[in-house]
């Protein structure tokens, strides 16, 4: 059992899915709008949060990119609800912090299954807590960066990109392992996910830390 959060402006959709998550004996609450989801996260800090990309007032992205600005709220899982059909939404989703995204209208039977899926991938994530290379220390129990001892904030996904390249000093990792890695089996992204993500670690951590290996993939220089 998780609980589940569920943001979306439409009365109807949130009724439906905390009926079918209920039946799954999830614990559920439901807001109507993005301000409303960052107070319930701040009075109960949900497992996972169902996050509707377009909202009045502040949308999905605004308040994904809100929430993992804070490292206490790093490793709550979010999966985006849209309407949209244009890859800007899912890809804009993914890179502001987002773990999956399904696209209305709902079938609960996805979305349930993607749901486990997502709980079963944070069960699973690699139980190490600290990673030590010459300039970094990241700590995978706390989502804690820091380089020549200055704390550096990450979103999920560029944290969890920078702890596996940093789990082996010097060594290529194929795209594709990249993307099992990081984002999964069950959710299809594409190569301009992956280096939009290593564009903005090198931004944070230096451009030299990171090598492009043409063709292949990338590795973390220590």
């Amino acid at each position: 059992m998780a609980s589940i959060l569920i943001v979306d402006d439409e009365e109807d959709i949130r009724e439906m899915l905390s009926y079918n998550l209920s039946r799954e004996n999830h614990q559920v609450r439901a807001v109507e709008n993005g301000l409303a989801c960052l107070k319930a996260v701040n009075e109960s800090k949900p497992d996972l949060i169902l996050l509707d990309v377009m909202m009045p007032e502040m949308d999905g992205i605004e308040v994904c990119e809100n929430l993992k600005a804070s490292t206490e709220n790093q490793d709550i899982l979010i999966c985006f609800l849209t309407a949209r059909s244009e890859d800007y939404s899912q890809i804009a989703g993914l890179e502001s912090g987002g773990d999956d995204y399904v696209t209305k209208p709902i079938k609960p039977k996805v979305l349930i299954s993607r749901i486990n899926a997502l709980l079963r991938r944070k069960e699973a994530t690699n139980p190490v807590v600290q990673v030590t290379s010459k300039e970094l220390k990241i700590n995978r129990e706390k989502y804690l960066v820091e380089k020549d001892g200055l704390e550096i904030q990450l979103p999920r996904k560029e944290f969890e990109l920078l702890a596996l390249l940093v789990s082996l000093p010097n060594h290529v990792f194929k795209r594709e392992v990249i993307l099992e890695k990081v984002w999964g089996t069950d959710i299809i992204v594409g190569d301009r996910t992956i280096d939009v993500h290593i564009r903005k670690l090198r931004e944070k951590i230096g451009n030299q830390s990171i090598s492009t290996v043409k063709g292949i993939g990338y590795k973390f220089n220590d």
